[in-house]
């Protein structure tokens, strides 16, 4: 974890960057196109983003754009909940790669742990997986419960799973479990959507590192061995959020941080998947 290039094994061999930006409600075009060309010049080479977004057209077009070999780059993208299901979640991921633009994604993802239907969506990631077009596949906002369900019918684990993670909501019991399975935990929503970028214990540490509460945030990520993608669409706040990797955060404060947690979610509910 030397620099915003330094990666995290998964258990399907390949390596997924630390840090990466998210694009959530990011606006699709020339918004999304300048976030992405902005993160990738300045080094990030982890893109998160989702069919829900609608913005999968700009996250390719950026990366066309940007520069840099398609294959130093890590992509992520979601089947959304309506298109899941074996046939359906096929379809939904050959619209997310001709949007793209690419001819295979890092990271393909089921975005929310639909009863019923998560089973049959998981069997066609795993084709996918089988067929060259994803090179690691995952899970997003699973709990346990759910993880053990799919591993029974599962051919392959998840290599991921991403949920909304932030001091506030630290879920350690599902860590604990992912890393006993070896799968990756990833942050959504590392800053809580903005709601501790006021709290006083956080900026007391950052006074003494000389950092942002947001920096303070992402490195206990970090330091936890959690993968984070935090968003942004400002260029200054794209480039802050990765000056993370010339500090440690000290025991205590980790602790500290590790204190906060209170079990609020900000987003929405993994065992009511209504929407």
């Amino acid at each position: 974890m030397k620099n915003l290039q330094s990666t995290t094994a998964l258990s399907s061999g390949y390596s997924m960057p630390w840090l990466g930006l998210g694009v959530y409600k990011v606006q699709e075009g020339q918004e999304v196109i300048d976030s992405v060309k902005a993160a990738i010049s300045h080094g990030y080479r982890s893109i998160d983003t989702a069919a829900l977004y609608g913005n999968e057209e700009g996250v390719g077009q950026a990366v066309r754009e940007s520069g840099v070999p398609r294959e130093d780059l890590f992509i992520t993208t979601k089947v959304w909940n309506s298109d899941q299901g074996y046939d359906s979640t096929l379809a939904a991921f050959e619209k997310s790669i001709n949007k793209l633009g690419m001819d295979y994604v890092d990271l393909y993802l089921v975005h929310w742990p639909v009863m019923g239907k998560y089973k049959d969506t998981w069997k066609a990631l795993e084709k996918l997986q089988k067929d060259g077009k994803v090179r690691s596949i995952g899970v997003s906002n699973f709990q346990v419960h759910h993880l053990e369900d799919l591993m029974k019918d599962a051919q392959v684990k998840p290599a991921v799973n991403q949920v909304e993670l932030h001091p506030l909501l630290s879920q350690i019991e599902l860590r604990e479990y992912c890393k006993s399975q070896g799968i990756q935990v990833e942050a959504w929503a590392p800053l809580a959507q903005g709601h501790l970028l006021d709290n006083e214990v956080l900026a007391d540490i950052g006074a003494k590192y000389g950092k942002s509460i947001a920096q303070i945030i992402l490195r206990w990520d970090i330091q936890s061995g959690i993968v984070t993608i935090p968003k942004s669409v400002k260029e200054h706040r794209i480039i802050e959020n990765a000056d993370i990797f010339d500090f440690e955060l000290m025991p205590a404060d980790m602790e500290q941080i590790n204190g906060l947690n209170q079990n609020h979610r900000f987003g929405g509910d993994p065992d009511n998947v209504n929407f």
